[in-house]
């Protein structure tokens, strides 16, 4: 069973809107080790027990066009020392240069993706790196072949033309039973933007969408994924419009139980 690696990139530069999520990452870790909970995923894995997990801390980031690549390094170098990876946003354009290093080392990479929005847009307020066009990198840049979206509830027409072209599955969270039929075997990237959460249960969010998935919602469709788990990420809390740290917590429980899929191969 291979040590999860967990990694945080505080970097919000890309953001369409808000600045503020290059703070989550010390807030999902202080959430995720607070005294009021426990280290015990649902199905029983101690994320404290010895060879499950290893924080690396957060990586050096400049806030500029170079924080790509130092991404994909730092990933990487986690790879090639036989780890799996989770990392902890910062904004979703984090994702791409993340799957980058994924793709090298597994050429039949699939993707799980929660979110309100699709990130498909080729270019967005003059940057083809923002927040919002991450997995039209991803389609055009890394060989990905399988993306399933799962949540999404606002997509414009420019984006539904990526996704036709790419042959990507989107899934409304009224449609979860079809996205759940849809779910990728082999090795599978999740990545969830906590705006794919209602804004009832996760309310830290730069962008809120009303009408979203609840936190059972994703953990049981994760629960379903028939592939193994080989990095995920957890991205878009903004700290400054949370409430009473809720979707910190929220962010730290969908960590907890990403770290526990991971090793799930190994434990059934």
């Amino acid at each position: 069973m291979p040590e999860v690696a967990m990694l945080g990139f505080p970097t919000d530069s890309n953001s369409s809107y808000l600045r503020g999520s290059a703070k989550a990452p010390g807030y999902i870790r202080a959430a995720l080790w607070n005294e009021g909970a426990n280290s015990f995923s649902e199905t029983g894995i101690d994320l404290k027990a010895d060879g499950i997990l290893r924080d690396f801390g957060d990586v050096d980031l400049a806030e500029d066009e170079m924080d790509r690549a130092t991404i994909e390094h730092a990933v990487a170098a986690q790879l090639d020392a036989g780890r799996s990876v989770l990392s902890l946003g910062g904004d979703h354009s984090i994702t791409y240069p993340i799957v980058k290093a994924f793709a090298r080392r597994f050429p039949d990479l699939r993707i799980v993706h929660f979110d309100a929005h699709p990130d498909l847009y080729p270019i967005f307020n003059g940057s083809r790196y923002s927040h919002a066009c991450p997995f039209a990198r991803i389609l055009e840049d890394t060989g990905v072949t399988q993306l399933v979206q799962i949540g999404i509830r606002t997509m414009t027409a420019v984006q539904r033309e990526v996704a036709q072209r790419f042959g990507v599955a989107v899934y409304a969270p009224w449609e979860l039973d079809h996205a759940r039929a849809a779910l990728p075997d082999g090795p599978v990237y999740v990545t969830v933007d906590l705006d794919g959460i209602d804004p009832a249960f996760a309310p830290g969010v730069s962008h809120r969408e009303p009408g979203g998935l609840s936190v059972r919602d994703v953990l049981e469709t994760i629960k379903c994924i028939p592939g193994y788990l080989v990095g995920a990420d957890v991205v878009e809390l903004n700290p400054d419009k949370d409430v009473d740290e809720l979707t910190a917590t929220v962010a730290a429980k969908l960590t907890k139980e990403l770290v526990a899929r991971m090793c799930r191969k190994a434990v059934l």
